[in-house]
């Protein structure tokens, strides 16, 4: 007959088995060592327990099965208790009992029980792993370590033991002993695949505690994985856990495999269906792979058309391949299931703003401020909202907003790009020493990006002032892009305000060339290129160019100064 009933079986079966014997001395499991370290206070194997001792703790047994019923916790453990302290060979028993006083923060009662259970001769390498475990709970690490090891020797291939000893290290920071233990484990080579993928997430959670260590953990971990894989799991659970080892350890290609694998092989599991398509479309996001990652989101909506971070991300994906209509319709759909739903709320308002619709935007961004106030991105695209209506003296106080909550909360969002924007918004008031100030200090944070070198050499060449450091940011700039036309024309009209109209001639000739629509400024320009050059046909010709593409007062003038008729 079996060594144990079951646990909580019902107590009709419990008390039928006191009549059938259900004998304590009965075969228990089969230890691969004969004995553990002796600080565990081993004992003999202890003779047949008296029937009085098994029918108490039998009886112990079923009054907390009765206050289990009944939902008095506190005196069921207590009886439970009492069982496992009568019957400690019953490791079924005392593995259950010690987990329930976990669960309820008795970990000194867990450990009565397991210290009773182990120091049974033939206690199994589980009863000596939990209690290493309860010890490493209780700060007592080097019994912890003691009892780990004597896990480890009874039974080497149950991962158990070098789990708990690898946390005993790892908690007290000793991560050199922490990684020798899964080595260790890893080095075993009778292990299933089980084992194995238990063991890579080991070392996966490893790599993230001592990051200093994380190129040599990840390259053992994806190891053990390999090992794994040549194992070749056939559960979907093993197999998923092997695909998302692999992903994590950026294997993203043979993880998409596994997945698409399982998703073939269990097409009719909605909820398991639906994990797979979320991972699959996690990997094509992080590799900007967008036709796939939208093919898995509409995958998601299918079983879940409710699903208002499928619609999130669909309206990202949308964005940022410049299609702001569409990115808008989805970002609506994820607002509308989710109101609270704040990083959408702001890409909406960025989609808004990508399609022209800045009132849209703005109202957008209002309905957000009454749910997310104080918030960076809440002032960011308001600000941004308000240059393109061009409300500039507004945009800045939101600007500002944003830049003081940054600085008390996240510094790090204080980029090239936003004092680009501050420095932007400055130049449109008026206020040039500003923006200079903004577009040097978004130099500082990207020396070499070539957009603020061309706005700020451009302010300064319209300007007339700081001429020479001018040309030198605008000639960086167009060496970063050569075939920029903006780029080109504000060198040449730097070289103009140097007096060096031929070379400015090349340069914005070079400019109207490469631009891929008419720019009116790029004309006018020209036009006043060739006038300082004494060729009046042609500058009238290119201002009229320019005043065919934009109407200006200023340019009107120039050609009638130059004895030109308008048409």
């Amino acid at each position: 007959m079996p060594r144990r009933c079951s646990f909580w079986g019902l107590v009709l079966v419990i008390t039928s088995t006191l009549a059938a014997g259900c004998s304590s001395s009965a075969a228990r499991r089969n230890p691969r060592e004969p004995g553990v370290d002796a600080t565990l206070n081993v004992g003999e194997k202890p003779a047949d327990m008296p029937a009085d001792r098994l029918a108490a703790a039998h009886a112990h047994f079923a009054a907390g099965y009765v206050h289990e019923m009944n939902e008095e916790t506190e005196a069921a453990l207590e009886e439970y208790y009492q069982s496992a302290m009568d019957d400690p060979g019953n490791e079924e028993l005392i593995l259950e009992v010690s987990h329930r006083f976990l669960q309820n923060k008795q970990a000194e009662k867990a450990l009565d029980l397991l210290r009773r259970s182990a120091a049974q001769r033939d206690a199994s390498a589980t009863v000596l792993a939990r209690l290493g475990a309860v010890y490493s709970q209780l700060g007592k690490n080097e019994q912890a370590v003691t009892t780990d090891r004597a896990a480890i020797k009874r039974d080497p291939g149950l991962l158990a033991g070098y789990q708990n000893l690898f946390l005993a290290y790892a908690q007290t920071k000793r991560d050199g002993e922490a990684l020798k233990v899964l080595d260790e484990a890893a080095a075993r080579p009778d292990v299933n695949a089980e084992f194995l993928l238990s063991l890579a997430e080991l070392y996966g959670s490893f790599a993230l505690q001592a990051p200093s260590l994380k190129d040599k953990i990840n390259v053992r971990a994806l190891s053990v994985l390999e090992r794994a894989a040549k194992l070749k799991p056939t559960t979907p659970s093993m197999r998923l856990r092997l695909a998302d080892g692999l992903n994590s350890l950026g294997q993203t290609s043979r993880a998409s495999q596994v997945y698409l694998e399982l998703l073939k092989e269990f097409p009719d599991q909605p909820l398991f269906r639906e994990r797979l398509h979320a991972k699959l479309a996690s990997i094509y996001l992080r590799g900007s792979d967008s036709p796939h990652a939208t093919e898995q989101l509409e995958a998601i909506l299918r079983d879940d058309p409710t699903n208002p971070q499928v619609y999130y991300y669909l309206g990202r994906i949308a964005y940022e391949n410049q299609k702001p209509s569409d990115a808008v319709e989805y970002l609506r759909k994820a607002m509308l299931l989710n109101p609270d739903f704040r990083e959408a709320s702001f890409y909406l308002a960025a989609a808004q703003l990508a399609a022209n619709q800045t009132s849209d935007a703005l109202a957008t961004l209002e309905k957000a401020r009454q749910k997310f106030p104080g918030n960076f991105d809440l002032e960011l695209w308001t600000g941004l909202a308000y240059s393109q209506q061009k409300a500039y003296p507004e945009a800045l106080r939101h600007f500002t907003e944003a830049e003081v909550i940054a600085k008390a909360t996240d510094p790090s969002r204080l980029n090239h790009e936003f004092y680009f924007q501050i420095g932007a918004a400055c130049e449109r008031t008026g206020d040039y020493d500003q923006a200079a100030r903004h577009f040097e200090k978004s130099l500082e944070l990207k020396p070499d990006w070539p957009e603020a070198l061309n706005y700020l050499g451009y302010m300064w060449a319209e300007r007339g002032t700081n001429l020479a450091q001018a040309r030198q940011m605008l000639e960086k700039a167009v060496k970063a892009e050569p075939k920029n036309g903006a780029y080109l024309d504000s060198l040449g009209w730097v070289h103009f305000r140097l007096g060096q109209p031929e070379e400015a001639l090349t340069l914005v000739l070079k400019a109207v060339e490469l631009s891929a629509e008419p720019d009116p400024t790029e004309h006018d320009h020209l036009g006043d290129i060739y006038a300082a050059l004494k060729q009046l046909n042609k500058a009238r010709e290119a201002w009229a160019k320019s005043l065919s593409i934009e109407p200006n007062d200023a340019i009107r003038k120039k050609i009638e100064t130059a004895g030109g008729s308008i048409k």
